[in-house]
């Protein structure tokens, strides 16, 4: 998916060395905000304050991890792919392509072991 976005909201948050951490750590795998803070070694302020920001824009999907206690809790995936700016006939043009995050992990899988392994190892 590609669109025209603000250039200037789209600069000013991939500019923030945090955001830019956070999209980082949750390209790899979807990360809790307590996680987020321990990683990237921020407050717990700092990563929901950049994780409003990120989402604001789409390059955050708010995913609930459900525990069988019942305390389920969000965690965060990076849906960003690419960003190009371009300047053209004394135009500026950003373009945001973001990824397609599976919705469980196994499911682009097209054998159904395949699929089944992969959902379980990630329980």
């Amino acid at each position: 998916m590609s669109e025209d976005p603000d250039l200037g909201a789209l600069l000013d948050v991939l500019s923030d060395e945090y955001a830019r951490e956070i999209l980082s750590a949750t390209s790899v795998k979807p990360m809790s905000a307590q996680q987020l803070a321990e990683q990237c070694e921020m407050s717990k302020p700092t990563v929901y304050r950049r994780i409003e920001r990120l989402k604001k824009q789409d390059f955050l999907e708010e995913r609930t991890e459900l525990q069988p206690d019942g305390n389920h809790y969000s965690v965060y995936a990076a849906t960003l792919d690419e960003v190009s700016v371009s300047l053209d006939d004394g135009d500026f043009e950003a373009a945001v392509t973001r990824a397609d995050p599976e919705t469980f992990p196994g499911q682009h899988e097209d054998d159904t072991a395949d699929r089944f392994a992969k959902m379980w190892e990630n329980l």
